[in-house]
């Protein structure tokens, strides 16, 4: 089964990169993460998000999260 590649935040400060064959539910994933993001194409992508994501006006999906990782990383 192919996983897809998912951001959970699990604070204002922290959080991890995670793969899930399914899409993440809150019944599922809801102890460990407030919310995820995704599902990424790329971990380049996800890494962007990860570390410029927040508060950014230019990096607010995860389409734009891709575009800019491929220009910058």
């Amino acid at each position: 089964m192919k996983t897809k590649i998912y951001l959970g935040v699990i604070s204002a400060k922290e959080s991890v990169i995670f793969r899930s064959a399914r899409t993440p539910t809150e019944k599922e994933f809801g102890d460990k993460f407030l919310y995820s993001i995704g599902p990424f194409r790329t971990k380049r992508g996800a890494l962007f998000m990860k570390e410029y994501g927040k508060n950014n006006p230019h990096c607010q999906t995860v389409d734009q999260a891709e575009k800019l990782a491929k220009k910058c990383i």
